[in-house]
């Protein structure tokens, strides 16, 4: 299992690689560093001194990946795009645009991101598993159209429609909870229950019907005849015979949301004003904030190749039948 975690932390560290030159030629493909500085100052009317003087307090005064002035290797190092993407590879995500350390700002806002996607993934699943299992039990009824047309009625409408119908339902008429905003310690969950439960009943429809989906196709299987011709309830049947094998394609269906769980949901962290990793991200955008905008497109990457190795080690763990080589 060992020589199969290194060699996909080494996969992982060349899709770093590439993501991260990617962004720096789709950043830099739209922006010059001419018009971030123009942008900094604030105005189109600025002095091409004030502009130089911006670059080089900022180091976009460099080439941005090949300086045919310096000597030997210099030529590659004395550039924008090796003095601002190397440091990645050890942590150091650097200043911001405008002078903050990256690093420390990340460090402040991860747990109100962590607090806002922890609860909502996994309360999530157990909701969505709960549902389809049931869904399931009750197959051939009903109960299961009715079950399967509000799925498909849930999915079929925007998040941001539960979100501002959500705020005026609860927070403007009812009172229930605070509009937005967020707080330290155990207030914080006067803030956290509306944006929790609008994230998971947002994709309770699409998750429903892909988890039911893949239920249905255990439950006509040989190992469950079995086990109700041994006398087994239906419930038993289900929970401990039919979950437990479907839950390879339930951990696979995860590693999309994994990365949420650090970079924290753009969306409900902006309607919200939650100050975490989304709407952290959100402001460097609007900002065009570049050194911003690559530390967590890095980051979410980062996360994004972990969640796939840890699922890999998770399928071991649901199925011991699997060995990683």
């Amino acid at each position: 299992m060992m020589g199969y975690i290194v060699r996909r932390i080494c996969y992982g560290f060349l899709i770093l690689l590439g993501v991260n030159a990617l962004t720096f030629a789709l950043f830099f493909a739209v922006n010059t560093p001419d018009d971030m500085a123009r942008l900094a100052i604030g105005g189109r009317y600025v002095t091409a001194d004030a502009i130089e003087r911006w670059k080089e307090q900022h180091g976009y005064d460099l080439p941005l990946v090949y300086n045919d002035a310096a000597p030997g290797i210099e030529k590659v190092t004395q550039t924008i795009f090796f003095q601002r993407s190397a440091p990645l590879l050890k942590g150091d995500l650097g200043l911001s645009d405008a002078g903050r350390s990256i690093n420390r700002e990340i460090a402040d806002r991860v747990g109100p991101s962590l607090a806002l996607a922890v609860p909502t993934f996994i309360l999530g699943i157990f909701v969505m598993v709960c549902f389809s299992l049931m869904l399931v039990i009750v197959r051939r009824t009903r109960l299961e159209w009715a079950g399967v047309a509000f799925s498909v009625c849930v999915m079929s409408i925007s998040s941001l429609f539960y979100i501002i119908f959500g705020q005026w339902l609860c927070a403007k008429t009812l009172r229930l909870v605070p509009v937005s905003g967020f707080m330290d310690g155990w207030s914080m969950t006067a803030f956290l229950l509306l944006p929790v439960a609008i994230g998971i009943f947002s994709r309770l429809g699409s998750d429903t019907l892909l988890y039911r989906a893949m239920f249905l196709e255990e439950v006509g299987k040989d190992y469950v005849r079995t086990a109700r011709a041994k006398g087994a309830s239906e419930s038993r049947v289900m929970f401990n015979h039919v979950l437990r094998n479907a839950m390879l394609p339930i951990l696979t269906s995860t590693v999309a949301v994994f990365p949420l769980l650090f970079m924290g949901s753009l969306i409900m962290e902006s309607f919200f004003g939650i100050p975490g990793l989304g709407s952290y991200t959100i402001d460097a955008i609007n900002a065009q904030d570049f050194a911003i905008v690559r530390a967590m497109v890095f980051l979410g990457t980062a996360a994004y190749v972990l969640g796939l190795i840890l699922t890999d080690i998770s399928y071991t763990i649901a199925d011991p039948r699997i060995r990683l080589k």
